[in-house]
This record gives structure tokens, C-alpha cells and sequence, in this order.
């Protein structure tokens, strides 16, 4: 391991702010220094997000988020995954002549949940005014700013699809040629929607009736008549009778933490189930970073995710045996599988006695790269915020990228694609059906320790998520790394199971290695049997990581890759 990292850990008392773009977190920190708390922090950030990182997530997106209030002395989960609209049903798919759910255009949207979730936590815990937390987001929208490489590459990329198919999106994003990288973008269509929403607000002096305002804009007013308006499944009356909410978080204790994630409606208790099965494993004595160490986390993620693809799924709807996929009987049996041979096989267990089921899904030659949902790549942002007053708050928005679905002119901004999660095969836990959630890929993550709020973290990268979080937190727990260098440390993964984008392919035995893994560790896990594909140096990943220490003294780390994901704090 490197002896120094790019860059510090941050150390301070009063706030920290880590987040996929650095505007986003200055966003978060100007509301902490304005007197407000995590969630208000939160909120500006994820809404700053989704004007500054348009290819990673938008309004029309989703939304979970795990936190710790002070107030109520306890972690929950905030759900703000929308479900599939009303006639969304396998039948009505399979009749437009569908064997797997479209990865693009208005027919793979479920309903727009972002921005009910960073409504709702506000509203509940947060102690901004709306105006003063969705100015950042106004502001950048409407003054310009600077775009990054990845951005105008996605619009390269997608140039000739929005010049001839969808003409809304080109109509914003080429309206002077495909944008140069750095130069300065306004989205004035999203600038005007937000403002909209503000202004309609303003009927009421009262700080929960003007967030509770801004909803009903969204969900029951000018944007929703704007979604329906735009095509697809989607009906004002879906719109209507959603709302985000909050429930308690899937829990697992590993060497003195409690990590928290969400149910499996998202593919969160996959980090937990890969916990447990390490949790069989001497990792310190392997090394960090040898080729038994990430032969062994790698068959492991092997094992936890072929159970997502099989158990997993919107628990309102489906029977998930989610107590014996993380007992600890089930973890030795499973865990007795791991050997010193790389498994090509996906190979789901029978928790309780119950015989698995995989839905339908492509294979692939084995070729570098994540299957994502349309031309162009889209990925994930993340933020992490803790304050002086004891809150912890993790959030991994997503979804609605430009280059998922077309804009809606008047409002500045595409819905999302998270239908294509879905499962058309009948009788799945993630069949598609009306009212139901898609399986998410989003997972933030949050540890407690002794019962107290302690670590936030979360990355972007789809299916990869909970395979480079869970490195940051074995490279900080079980070998003593702090937040930064934990980030920094070479990350790696696996795409042998199928990945939740369409066309979900699959590519059994893969494993990537940023190119920094030594040498001989790539050499001996290829004898071993991975396909081993090794990636750019720093390629892998856009960790983000808060903490908190028992006597108050917070923490702050960001991921250097891609150069724009930052903490700040004091």
C-alpha cells in the first residue's frame, strides 16, 4: 500500500460534506455554515447534483438514503424508489414485443422519486427554508456551470440521437454544438421548473406547508401534467398516490459495527450477506490487496449476488427469506463453496429449503465494461454529511440521465429508466408489476458502533456498488486504513453475475483490477481462474465517506478519480 494518499483526511468539529462533485458539496457546506443541520446539507447537495452531474442523476430519478437522527436516536432508511406505473404489466410489455424491459425511452420509466425523498427530508428533518436550500441548484442552473470531460462526452456520444430521434434533448444540450469540456452550461428550462416550484410555495409563510407545496407542484401539479403529457406509462394518477417514505434498515454486526442498508428492494443486503461470509475468513492474515485476499472477496461477491438475482425484490410484493440469507448457518453453508479455484458458475443457494429461481438474462463474451442502459454509459453520484449536532445522512440519487430518455422541454430534464431492472418471466421476486419497485442497484451504507452513529459511505457504479464499498470498509476495519487511504486503495470487482442494466448481461469468472494491483497478485489470480481484465490505474470507483468519532471529532474523504468528487469540512 501507498505510504501517502492524494490527499488528506479531512479532521474537524463543526460539519463534513463528501460528494461526487465538488459544487455539490460546497452546496451542502454553505447550508451547514448557514446554521443548518446534515439533512438541509443533504438536500442543497443532492439537489445541486442533479443540475451539475445531469448524465449521473436528474429530477426524474431515484433515491435512497440511510441516516442517523439525533433526534430519534435511531437509523432509518428513506425509500424514494418510484414504482412502476399502473399499466406497467408483463402482458402489455410482451405485446409491444418485449423479451426483456427496454433500457431506454419513456416506456422504461417508473415514477419520478428523487424528489419527493429529498422533500419529505426536509420537511421531517431538516430546519432549512425550501428557497434557501434549493438556491444553490437554482443558481448553478440558471448562471452556468462548468461542464466536466464525462458530461460532454455523453453528449458526444449520443449526438446523432438527439439530432434525429430526440429533438428536446438537443435542443438543450446542442443548442451550440456538442459543449466543450469546461465550458460553462446553463440548463435554463430546469432553472425556471425549480423556481416555478419555489415561487408557488410562497402562498404560505409556514416551513412544512411550503415543502409539503412543493410536492404537490411536482406530483399533482405543472410538472406532473408535463410528465404525463411527455409519453409512456406514466398517469397523473400514479404521480398522485405516491409518496417516498421511511422504514428501518436492514442490519448485520461485523467486528464491533452494525452496518445499515436498505431492504431488498435495492441490492443493499448484498453487502451484508458478502460480510457474512468473510466473516468465516482470517483477511488479515491474507494481506490487503494479495491474491487470496481478493480471491476471496471476489468468489464471495460471487455467492451473495447470484442470491440477489434470485430472492431479491420489492418486499411488498414478493416473499423474501431475508433472516436466512444472513444467518449465520446459511453463511457456513454457503461459505463452504469458496475454494481455491475461480467458480464460473452463478450459483444461487436454497435458504430455508427453498429451491432458486433465476430470471432470464444474456451472456456475454468476456469484454471489459458495465452493461448500462443505452449508447452511453450512465452511473450514479453519491453524498455523505455529518454535523455538530449528531446526524449522519448517506445518499446515493441516481437515474434520469440525459442520455437515458428524452428531455421534457418545459421542464429541463428526462425521467428516468429504472424499469429495466425489472424481470419479464412471471413469478420472480422482481417481476415487474403495477405499483411495484424495481430492484435497485442504489446502496448507501451506515455503520453504528456501540450503537452510535460512526460511518456513511457509498459509491456510484451500479452493480459494483457493494462490491468497492465493501472495500472501503474492509481496508478500514480490518487493516486500519483511514477514510482517504481506504478510498485510494486499488479497487476490484466482479461481473460474473448479470448486471441489473439492460440487456443484463453476463460475464461468468470476470474480475477488473485497477492496474495498480501488483503484477504478480493478476498473474496468480488468472492461475486461479478469474478473466481478469486490468482497468486504468485509478478507474474504479467514486467512493465517498463521512465519520464520526465518539467524542464529536468528524471525518471527511472523497474519491480522486475522475478529479471532481470532493470533501470539505471543518
Amino acid at each position: 500500500m501507498p505510504d501517502s494518499t492524494t490527499r488528506p483526511e479531512l479532521v474537524g468539529t463543526f460539519g463534513m460534506v463528501s460528494s461526487t462533485h465538488w459544487l455539490a458539496s460546497a452546496a451542502g457546506m454553505r447550508l451547514l455554515e448557514r446554521g443548518g443541520n446534515a439533512f438541509d446539507a443533504a438536500v442543497a447537495a443532492g439537489l445541486t447534483l442533479q443540475v451539475v452531474e445531469p448524465h449521473m442523476n436528474g429530477p426524474g430519478g431515484d433515491l435512497p438514503v440511510i441516516f442517523w437522527s439525533e433526534r430519534l436516536g435511531e437509523a432509518r432508511v428513506l425509500c424514494a424508489q418510484g414504482p412502476a406505473p399502473a399499466g406497467a404489466t408483463i402482458s402489455r410489455y410482451r405485446e409491444l414485443g418485449f423479451d426483456l424491459m427496454p433500457g431506454a425511452g419513456p416506456l422504461a420509466a417508473v415514477v419520478p422519486g428523487a424528489f419527493d425523498g429529498w422533500m419529505l427530508l426536509l420537511r421531517d428533518f431538516g430546519t432549512a427554508q425550501l428557497a434557501d436550500v434549493m438556491a444553490p441548484a437554482i443558481e448553478y442552473a440558471e448562471r452556468g456551470f462548468p461542464l466536466i470531460p464525462e458530461i460532454a462526452d455523453s453528449i458526444a456520444e449520443v449526438e446523432q440521437l438527439f439530432r434525429e430521434e430526440w429533438t428536446s434533448s438537443g435542443e438543450l444540450y446542442l443548442a451550440d454544438g456538442v459543449p466543450r469540456p469546461g465550458s460553462l452550461f446553463r440548463n435554463r428550462a430546469l432553472a425556471a421548473t425549480y423556481r416555478r416550484i419555489v415561487q408557488e410555495t410562497a402562498r404560505t409563510s409556514n416551513r412544512e406547508a411550503q415543502i409539503d407545496a412543493a410536492r404537490d407542484s411536482f406530483y399533482r401539479g405543472f410538472v406532473a401534467e408535463a410528465i404525463v403529457q411527455h409519453g409512456g406509462l406514466i398517469t397523473g394518477d400514479d404521480l398522485a398516490s405516491w409518496k417516498a417514505s421511511y422504514e428501518a434498515p436492514v442490519t448485520f454486526d461485523y467486528e464491533g459495527l452494525t452496518i445499515c442498508k436498505t431492504g431488498p428492494w435495492g441490492q443493499g443486503p448484498v453487502f451484508l450477506q458478502q460480510l457474512a461470509l468473510l466473516a468465516g475468513f482470517d483477511l488479515e492474515a491474507m494481506g490487503l490487496g494479495s491474491a487470496e485476499y481478493l480471491h476471496t472477496v471476489l468468489e464471495c461477491a460471487k455467492l451473495a449476488f447470484a442470491d440477489r438475482e434470485a430472492w431479491y425484490g420489492d418486499p411488498s410484493f414478493a416473499d423474501v427469506p431475508m433472516a436466512e440469507l444472513l444467518s449465520a448457518s446459511y453463511a457456513e453453508e454457503r461459505r463452504a463453496l469458496v475454494d481455491d479455484v475461480a467458480s464460473s458458475e452463478l450459483r444461487p443457494g436454497s435458504p430455508g429449503g427453498r429451491p432458486p429461481r433465476l430470471p432470464f438474462f444474456q451472456p456475454a463474451e468476456p469484454v471489459p465494461g458495465i452493461g448500462e442502459p443505452t449508447l452511453r454509459s450512465g452511473d450514479t453520484c453519491h453524498v455523505d454529511v455529518a454535523d455538530r449536532f449528531g446526524n449522519l445522512v448517506s445518499a446515493t440519487p441516481s437515474g434520469g440521465w440525459l442520455q437515458g430518455s428524452p428531455v421534457i422541454p418545459s421542464l429541463g430534464f428526462p425521467l428516468g429508466t429504472r424499469a429495466q431492472m425489472f424481470a419479464l418471466d412471471e413469478g420472480l421476486p422482481n417481476s415487474l408489476a403495477p405499483g411495484k419497485r424495481p430492484r435497485t442497484t442504489l446502496s448507501p451504507s451506515l455503520a453504528l458502533r456501540d450503537g452510535e452513529p460512526y460511518l456513511a459511505f457509498g459509491t456510484p457504479g451500479g452493480d459494483q456498488q457493494d462490491q468497492w464499498s465493501l472495500g472501503l470498509l474492509l481496508g478500514h476495519v480490518h487493516f486500519g486504513l483511514d477514510l482517504q487511504a481506504a478510498i485510494e486503495a486499488p479497487a476490484f470487482h466482479t461481473t460474473h453475475f448479470p448486471s441489473s442494466f439492460y440487456p443484463r448481461r453476463a460475464y461468468p469468472a470476470q474480475a477488473h483490477v485497477e492496474g495498480r494491483c501488483p503484477r504478480e497478485v493478476v498473474e496468480e489470480l488468472r492461475r486461479r481462474g478469474h478473466e481478469v481484465q486490468v482497468e486504468g490505474d485509478w478507474s474504479l470507483g467514486r467512493l465517498s465517506a463521512v465519520a464520526r468519532g465518539p467524542d464529536g471529532t468528524l471525518r471527511g474523504a472523497a474519491n480522486p478519480r475522475g478529479g471532481h468528487g470532493y470533501a470539505v469540512g471543518r
